[in-house]
């Protein structure tokens, strides 16, 4: 196993380590007066960046448990009868967003790493009553779906954690349908930053040390196959680091590369079928 194949693993344990934690931490901690007490982050993070309406119409649980820096739902534009995928989809908020949106001739996908967030995605399914939704255990940089199953794929800063960017767009690539999009909220880095720069402003489980520049974002894009490209800063998370809109199509009658093709995606075993 090389040095950069062993430090990649437990930088991955750490950020597993970490949401495990704030699942249980939502799980088996403390009350707020109303509710669940929400994990602690800063403004730039978690469920505030929701509408109040649309944190009244889920679980506690669900807006307790965001740790995303954005709203992804508010501008993938759904449609009734899509299919969407989250992929990172933690305690369930934008699973459960998006399968209101779908309806019930659409469906939702959560896809998260960590056991102890499907089990809280799960209660939050049950309660909110969600029949449209399924979540799967696995990785983004191995979705475990077939090629072309997906319209429309999702995620709350959730990208930026992985430590082979080029595989989760070539993944997310391969799962959408021709002419299928991408709604993602992320942390972007300003082009002037080093990494080791960005380093210094936060760590990588804090969504900052990991963060693509903008240039380094659309070039991974392109290289997957993505066109119509928008990488769109809404609000700034450190010096130079911002919250940022990314949207992008897989053009219409073109099918994933070969190389995404022969992936590992399908292998990992669904949390609920």
């Amino acid at each position: 196993m090389s040095e950069q194949h062993t430090a990649d693993a437990a930088l991955r344990e750490t950020v597993r380590s970490r949401y495990a934690a704030a699942a249980v931490q939502v799980t088996e901690g403390g009350t707020a007066c109303c509710g669940p007490a929400a994990i602690e982050v800063d403004d730039n993070f978690g469920g505030a960046l929701y509408a109040a309406a649309e944190r009244d119409e889920l679980p506690a649980e669900a807006v307790a448990a965001s740790l995303g820096c954005g709203n992804p739902t508010a501008v993938a534009d759904l449609h009734e009868g899509e299919r969407v995928l989250d992929l990172g989809s933690g305690g369930g908020i934008d699973v459960l967003l998006s399968a209101r949106r779908v309806g019930p001739a659409g469906k939702a996908y959560g896809l998260d790493m960590t056991e102890e967030m499907l089990a809280l995605a799960l209660a939050n399914q049950k309660k909110a009553g969600a029949t449209n939704v399924e979540f799967l255990k696995g990785t983004i940089e191995a979705i475990p779906l077939p090629a072309a199953t997906i319209d429309v794929v999702i995620s709350n800063c959730v990208v930026n954690l992985s430590t082979d960017k080029p595989a989760v767009f070539a993944e997310t690539f391969r799962v959408l349908v021709p002419g299928g999009r991408i709604g993602i909220s992320d942390v972007v880095a300003d082009d002037t930053l080093t990494p080791g720069q960005r380093a210094e402003r936060g760590d990588y489980v804090g969504c900052i040390a990991g963060a693509l520049s903008f240039t380094e974002y659309r070039t991974g894009l392109e290289a997957a196959g993505f066109t119509g490209i928008e990488i769109t800063p809404t609000h700034a998370v450190a010096d130079g680091m911002h919250s940022a809109i990314v949207r992008a199509v897989k053009p219409a009658g073109q099918q994933a590369t070969v190389a995404a093709a022969e992936s590992t995606a399908g292998s990992a075993d669904a949390c609920c079928g």
